[in-house]
């Protein structure tokens, strides 16, 4: 089989590896130029005899192919897209190629916020209860990397985005979780019923014995007329209490099935703050209960795990202020839960770029919460527009000044929060590096 493989960065590379490994003609098309891609990567390509293009695509031989696999974010207006539909090419994700080579349990977590933590929090609790669990998709690996040499026996638990779940045919995770819909990756997918269709799309191909778990306070997961008409097996986690899951019940975790309830533990006890955390952990505890993992293992796994990268991340103290790294807030509702995690007054460093922020979501937040908003970045001015008559606003060019008065502005006892509710890509290579080098100057204060 011929395959054209569209993307040249993780998910492109894993695919079009895995492609040549199954004996395919395989030919990576990657828009970027060459000189931005690792050295490592093109003696990877010639050494397995796959071919390659960089600094755009050539069109003229796209009827010669008999499957494209397109990297995430490649847009859908993407003139080579265009043109293989024309041809009635197949266009498939990187994600359903490798499901298609894939026999292990699979746990798919999407949603617009909480995928990495709920993703890496799950694997926590089947590693940590003896059971045999990878990470994979949207973080860490790549699906694509994995299928070929893993145990049968591990379960892989996958973060899975809205451009990866945009191109699925056969994809069926025997476990899928929506974690929340609010508006996202609206320049991508134009609408934001499309969006949400898009997320749906994880329980699409689900039957009748695999679970979906939804969130049962959110009010784009409520509508029941979304779910496959396969799925019977659907549980929900709340702040209430819905029919049956997983929920809170006067500061205790609380597990609701048909015959029985029982508590799991405290929410103080688990060991990543925030309101959001106790969403996830929910989720967390339905997803691995099939999974036959014990109260005992849930209040071990919960308590012990110190959360992800970048997310409501610890980074030091200084002089009592308490400095936090929440990168990976890359829009407004994932800010919100950063701004109503702290009880202490916030300094909250802000910006980058935006994606059709409606800011008016985080005003009562801004009131009760934050003492200054530092800005930074293309949405700088929005943002000090917006919060101008409710708090000081201190605008700067780079992310060292804004994080040099941010210390001067805090006082012993109080929190300095990089909650950028932006995009990262007008001043970083993606949310990774904002935050890396957030940490690094705030380590380097004296």
């Amino acid at each position: 089989m011929n395959i054209l493989i569209i993307g040249a960065s993780k998910s492109g590379e894993a695919a079009a590896k895995l492609a040549k490994k199954l004996g395919n003609n395989v030919f990576v098309s990657e828009f970027k130029p060459q000189n931005e891609f690792d050295e490592k990567l093109i003696n990877e390509f010639q050494e397995l005899n796959i071919k390659y293009e960089f600094g755009g695509h050539s069109l003229d031989n796209i009827a010669t192919y008999d499957l494209i696999i397109v990297s995430p974010g490649v847009p859908r207006t993407a003139e080579i897209l265009k043109i293989a539909k024309q041809n009635n090419i197949k266009i498939i994700s990187e994600i359903e190629f490798a499901y298609q080579n894939c026999k292990n349990p699979i746990i798919a977590i999407t949603g617009t916020n909480g995928k990495t933590t709920t993703t890496t929090l799950i694997a926590h609790i089947l590693n940590s209860s003896g059971k045999k669990a990878v990470v994979a998709g949207n973080i860490g690996i790549a699906f694509s990397d994995i299928v070929l040499d893993i145990d049968p026996q591990t379960i892989v638990v996958l973060e899975v985005s809205s451009y990866q779940l945009d191109r699925i045919e056969k994809f069926r995770p025997n476990v899928a979780i929506i974690m929340n819909i609010t508006p996202d990756h609206l320049k991508y997918h134009g609408t934001m019923d499309d969006y949400v269709e898009t997320k749906w799309k994880i329980n699409s191909n689900q039957i009748e014995k695999d679970l979906l778990i939804l969130n049962y306070d959110d009010s784009y997961l409520s509508n029941k007329n979304k779910l496959n008409q396969f799925t019977q097996n659907v549980q929900y986690f709340s702040l209430t209490e819905p029919e049956m899951g997983a929920f809170v019940r006067q500061g205790k975790i609380v597990l609701k099935e048909q015959h029985k309830e029982e508590e799991i533990m405290p929410i103080s006890q688990i060991g990543i703050k925030g309101q959001h955390n106790v969403y996830n952990s929910l989720a967390a505890i339905l997803a691995t209960r099939s999974f036959e993992i014990t109260n005992e293992n849930y209040r071990d796994a919960l308590s012990s795990f110190a959360g992800v990268n970048h997310r409501l991340e610890f980074t030091r103290e200084l002089k009592g202020i308490r400095f936090y790294n929440d990168s990976k807030a890359t829009n407004v509702n994932s800010t919100w839960f950063a701004l109503n995690s702290f009880n202490e007054p916030i300094i909250w460093i802000a910006g980058g770029r935006g994606d059709n922020n409606d800011y008016s979501l985080l005003d009562e937040s801004v009131k009760k919460n934050v003492k200054a908003i530092v800005t930074i970045g293309e949405e700088a001015d929005n943002i000090g527009k917006h919060f101008a008559e409710m708090k000081p606003i201190y605008n700067y060019e780079t992310i060292e000044q804004a994080i040099f008065e941010a210390y001067n502005l805090a006082n012993e006892g109080e929190i300095v929060l990089f909650s950028p509710a932006c995009k990262s890509f007008d001043m970083f290579t993606n949310f990774e590096h904002r935050g890396d080098v957030f940490k690094s100057i705030v380590n380097k204060l004296v």
